[in-house]
């Protein structure tokens, strides 16, 4: 197994381990800035419970291996767009950025911080798990654990007993038959819930290999715009929507997805997959605005974008009860986390 002492001094070990930024807020939550996917040198240093000076350190000594990672220091006209998007109010000409893959390289790279040892160590038991589990089929060759199995239990109990018996309950009894249909959906939610946590931790913890060298945003900044909508269509299915239909292109009156949820609200989705340096505008958002609530008569509205929002954007969805999935949070989606709002 690679030692720590390997990874603090081995570039190269460093570079080959860079895309598992899951192992932060796995150690720890990791705040992001209103773009969904910066933060600044202070909050590197909050994370990681040092001073900036212990940062400031780390970018003089390691700053080109920082830049390769995505660190970058703004200034001029790019830092004052920067600054009214993400609504910071300071006098300072520059800023430095750090992606959530710098973030990492800083924690391999940060001797004298308990944060950063915990997630080195978090990081070198993922890759010595990756590296000794079987090539084929990893997930369902290695032994499952006690909760694996009682969860496996559950699931089989309720979709093969229980939710049988509500069936034949609901059929012959007519004074509880609401209040029997009610509980049978909430069962069904509760089997939902349990097979998408087993997805989500096959996908968090198994082998990487099917995945893009960039990650997860990589993957979906490489699709096309009708791929982007398939695999968004996806993310439905998996937090639990039915009926979902892709139909993104012309004559789609500004919707590109529609759907039931699990709890019977009508979704629709409008899909934007735009360069990550551009911005979604209030005039993109208003427009949604339009043929999601008029056209569609949506009780859930999303405007999913592999990019971020502008302050203005974000101000009138949240007026008009738009949810703006900006591309930070797309990237928690797709790596598995549930859409609170799909709920």
């Amino acid at each position: 197994m690679i030692n720590e002492s390997a990874l603090l001094e081995s570039k190269t070990l460093r570079s080959s381990v860079l895309n598992r930024t899951d192992v932060l807020d796995r150690v720890k939550a990791l705040s992001l800035l209103p773009d969904g996917m910066h933060v600044t040198t202070a909050m590197v240093a909050a994370y990681f419970n040092v001073g900036l000076k212990a940062i400031e350190s780390v970018v003089v000594d390691h700053r080109e291996e920082l830049e390769a990672s995505g660190y970058r220091v703004l200034a001029g006209t790019e830092l004052t767009s920067f600054k009214e998007v993400c609504g910071i109010r300071s006098r300072s000409r520059s800023l430095a950025l750090y992606p959530r893959r710098a973030v990492l390289n800083v924690a391999m790279l940060l001797r004298d911080s308990e944060v950063a040892r915990q997630v080195r160590v978090y990081l070198l038991d993922m890759e010595y798990l990756a590296r000794t589990q079987p090539v084929e089929n990893p997930v369902h060759t290695a032994p499952l654990s006690l909760d694996d199995r009682i969860d496996q239990r559950i699931t089989r109990i309720l979709g093969k007993t229980v939710v049988p018996m509500f069936n034949a309950l609901i059929e012959t009894s007519g004074e509880h038959r609401r209040e029997l249909i009610a509980l049978r959906a909430g069962v069904q939610r509760i089997e939902r819930r349990l097979h998408q946590h087993h997805a989500r931790l096959e996908r968090l913890e198994g082998t990487r290999d099917d995945r893009p060298a960039g990650g997860v945003m990589a993957s979906m900044d490489a699709m096309n715009g009708r791929t982007f909508e398939q695999h968004i269509a996806t993310l439905l299915r998996r937090d639990g929507c039915t009926d979902v239909v892709v139909q993104g292109g012309h004559g789609d009156r500004g919707v590109d997805i529609t759907g039931r949820t699990a709890g019977g609200r009508r979704p629709v989705v409008q899909c934007k997959r735009f360069a990550p340096y551009l911005d979604i505008t209030s005039p993109d958002v208003q427009k949604f605005v339009g043929a999601a609530k008029v056209l569609y008569s949506a009780e859930v509205a999303l405007f999913v974008a592999t990019c971020p929002f502008t302050r203005d954007a974000v101000r009138i969805a949240a007026e008009t009860g738009i949810t703006a999935v900006h591309r930070g949070l797309l990237e928690e989606w797709s790596s598995g986390e549930p859409l609170k709002v799909l709920e």
